[in-house]
C-alpha cells in the first residue's frame, strides 16, 4: 500500500488482526441484522448470547435460524432453542421504573437488563468450500451473532439433489424461505410423522408421499385406515373432501387402489382395482401372534396356536374355529394336549376376528402377489379399509398379513440380486410401507416379534423401510425410535410423547422447547436424516396449489415395468413375482 491508505481488502485479510470484526461489519452492511454476542455456553449445552440494545426479543422466535462468524475461516449455523430475560443488577427486577417513566426504562434496557438467547449450534461452513460439516467446537467471547438470511437458509436445504428434493414447506419467520428435503434420504431408512390428533398429520403425510412416487425414489404401500389416501381425503364439515392420490393427474396412473370392502368403496364412488379377500388356508399363527395384545391373548394362547398349526396345517385355523367342534381337536383335548380353557378362550378370541366379511373359509386366489406384482412394476398400491378401519383388530391384522409376506419376497428378490453378483441387479424397487396407529404393532411387548419391528431394525438391508404415522410415540419400542432417520413432529401435549420424539437424538434437551413453542397446526420440526440440521417448517396447505403442482402426465406403465423389470435383471412379470 504505496499511498498509506486502508483498502477493504485489506481489513478483511487474515493478516490484520482486526479481520474477523472487519468481515462481521462488512456482512452487517450487506443486509445481515445483528443480534447481540456470544457470552458463554457450551458445545453440548448451547450458546449463550447477550442481545444488543435495540435488539428487542418479541421480535425473535424459538426455531428461527442464526448465523456466527466465527474468528477462524468457518461460519456457524445455529437454532435459537429458548428466549430470556436476564438482569445485572437482581435489583432491576425487584424494583423496575416507575410505570410512565420511559426514560429510566430506556437507561436501564440494554445495560441493567437485558435480553438473552440460547442458541443450539448444528452445522458450520468453511469459508473455503462451503460445504456444512458437524459443528465440533463453539466461536469465541464476543463473537456477533446474526439472524439468518433467506439465502443462507435456503443454501443450506439446497445442497441436495434438486431432482429429488420436495418443498414441505416454508420457514417459520420468512414464507418466502422454502425448506426442502432430500426424497431419497427419506426413503432410505424408517421415518416418522408424530403429532397430537388434529394437528395435520394426513394432510402432511399425501403430498409427502405423492412426492415420493412422482420423484419415482420408491413405490409405496399404504394401509389406509380411515380411507383418506386412496381417493379423497375427509376435510371438515364445512369443507368439501380433499383430492387423494388417485386424483393427482401426474401420479394417477402409479396408484393402485385396493379395497378391504367393496361396500363401502361403490358407497363413497371410490373406483378400486381388486377387492381383498383372506381364506382360513392362508392364514399362519404369525399374523395373530401381532394381535396379542388387541385380542388379549396369554403367551399360553399364543404357544397353542403354533402348535395346531403345526399338527393340522393350512386346515388349522377352520379347525379351531368350527363352533360345533371337531374329532380332532376333540382328541387333543381328551388327551390333554391343549387345555379346555385355552382352547375356548382362543375361540372365543379369535371369533372376534373371524366376524369380517373378507375372511373366507377358503380362497384360491392370493391377493398378496397381486400386490407385490404392482409394487415391483414401479406402482403404489392403497389398502383401503372401508369400515373396517374402525375395527382395530382387522387393521392390525390385515396390516401384518400382507406384510409379512411382502417383506419375505423382498428378502428372496434382494439375495437373488446379490447372488448375480457384480454383473446383476441392485434388487427391487426401494418399498415404503406406510402404517397408522403404528404403536399398536411397536409397542415394547410385541415389537421384537413383529415384521414391523424387523423392517425397522434392518434399516435398508432389503430395500423395505418404513412410515410411521402416530400420536402416541411414548408407546412405540424405543430401540425401534433409535432406528428412525427422519422425524417430523407437529404439536404434542404428553411429556412422555415429546421425550420419546427425541430418543437417540443427540442435543434433545435444547430441541424439546422448540417443539414445545409449535403452533396445533400446520407447524412441525423436522430432523434426521433427509435434512442437513433441524427445522421447524410451516408446513404446505393441501389444496389447489397442490392440485396444480401434480397436474400432468405420468410414465405410462409399459415404460415403469421395462424399468424395473431391468433393474432386476428380467424381461417378465414372472420373474418379479413367484
Amino acid at each position: 500500500m504505496t499511498d498509506g491508505t486502508t483498502t477493504l481488502r485489506d481489513l478483511l485479510s487474515d493478516r490484520n488482526p482486526l479481520a474477523p470484526l472487519a468481515r462481521a461489519r462488512a456482512s452487517a452492511e450487506a443486509g445481515r441484522r445483528r443480534l447481540g454476542v456470544v457470552v458463554g455456553g457450551s458445545l453440548n449445552d448451547g450458546l449463550d448470547v447477550k442481545l444488543d440494545r435495540d435488539t428487542y426479543t418479541e421480535g425473535l422466535a424459538v426455531g428461527s435460524y442464526v448465523t456466527i462468524d466465527g474468528q477462524t475461516d468457518r461460519k456457524f449455523f445455529g437454532l435459537i432453542t429458548d428466549i430470556r430475560l436476564d438482569a445485572i443488577d437482581p435489583n432491576a427486577q425487584k424494583m423496575p421504573p416507575p410505570a410512565g417513566d420511559d426514560l429510566l426504562a430506556q437507561v436501564y434496557r440494554g445495560t441493567t437488563v437485558f435480553g438473552a438467547l440460547r442458541v443450539k449450534p448444528m452445522l458450520m461452513l468453511e469459508r473455503d468450500t462451503g460445504d456444512p460439516r458437524p459443528v465440533k467446537t463453539v466461536p469465541a467471547h464476543f463473537t456477533p451473532v446474526y439472524s439468518a438470511t433467506p439465502q443462507e437458509v435456503e443454501a443450506i436445504f439446497a445442497a441436495q439433489d434438486a431432482g429429488k428434493a420436495y418443498e414441505i414447506g416454508s420457514s417459520i419467520e420468512d414464507e418466502t424461505i422454502k425448506i426442502k428435503i432430500d426424497l431419497e434420504r427419506f426413503v432410505e431408512r424408517s421415518s416418522a410423522i408424530f403429532g397430537r390428533s388434529g394437528t395435520g398429520k394426513t394432510f402432511l403425510a399425501l403430498p409427502l408421499l405423492a412426492g415420493v412416487v412422482r420423484n419415482e425414489v420408491a413405490s409405496v404401500l399404504i394401509f389406509d385406515m380411515h380411507n383418506d389416501y386412496g381417493y379423497t381425503l375427509k376435510g371438515d364439515r364445512r369443507q368439501a373432501p380433499f383430492k387423494g392420490l388417485k386424483q393427482l393427474s401426474a401420479i394417477a396412473s402409479r396408484v393402485v387402489v385396493v379395497s378391504l370392502d367393496e361396500e363401502s368403496s361403490r358407497a363413497r364412488k371410490a373406483g378400486y382395482e381388486f377387492a381383498l379377500h383372506v381364506g382360513y388356508n392362508q392364514i399362519e399363527p404369525e399374523d395373530l401372534e401381532t394381535l396379542k395384545s388387541v385380542l388379549s391373548l396369554s403367551d399360553v394362547q399364543v404357544n397353542a396356536l403354533f402348535m395346531l398349526h403345526r399338527k393340522f396345517g393350512a386346515d388349522w385355523l377352520r379347525k379351531l374355529t368350527n363352533e360345533e367342534g371337531d374329532p380332532e381337536i376333540s382328541e387333543l383335548l381328551e388327551g390333554n394336549k391343549i387345555a379346555e380353557g385355552t382352547y375356548h378362550a382362543i375361540q372365543r378370541k379369535l371369533l372376534r376376528l373371524l366376524k369380517f366379511d373378507f375372511l373366507r373359509e377358503r380362497v384360491a386366489d392370493n391377493f398378496v402377489e397381486r400386490i407385490l406384482l404392482h409394487l415391483t412394476r414401479g406402482d403404489s398400491v392403497v389398502v383401503e379399509f372401508g369400515r373396517y378401519g374402525n375395527d382395530l383388530p382387522a387393521y392390525v391384522f390385515v396390516a401384518n398379513f400382507i406384510t409379512r409376506r411382502i417383506h419375505k419376497r423382498y428378502v428372496e428378490l434382494k439375495e437373488q440380486a446379490e447372488g448375480r453378483g457384480a454383473a446383476g441387479s441392485e434388487g427391487p424397487r426401494q418399498l415404503v410401507i406406510a402404517v397408522e396407529e403404528a404403536h399398536k404393532f411397536l409397542d415394547p411387548e410385541v415389537a421384537q416379534h413383529t415384521i414391523f419391528g424387523t423392517i425397522a431394525r434392518e434399516l435398508r438391508k432389503y430395500n423395505v423401510t418404513l412410515l410411521i404415522v402416530d400420536q402416541r410415540p411414548s408407546q412405540i419400542d424405543s430401540e425401534v425410535m433409535s432406528q428412525i432417520g427422519t422425524r417430523i413432529t407437529c404439536a404434542l401435549s404428553d411429556e412422555r410423547d415429546i421425550a420419546a420424539v427425541f430418543t437417540g437424538v443427540s442435543g434433545a434437551q435444547q430441541l424439546r422447547s422448540v417443539l414445545a413453542a409449535l403452533d396445533s397446526k400446520q407447524q412441525a420440526l423436522i430432523m434426521g436424516h433427509a435434512v442437513p440440521m433441524p427445522v421447524v417448517v410451516r408446513t404446505r396447505e393441501y389444496g389447489e396449489a397442490v392440485y396444480q403442482e401434480y397436474a400432468g402426465d405420468a410414465l405410462s406403465p409399459d415404460e415403469r415395468h421395462a424399468r424395473n423389470a431391468k433393474r432386476l435383471g428380467r424381461d417378465d412379470d414372472d420373474a418379479l413375482v413367484r
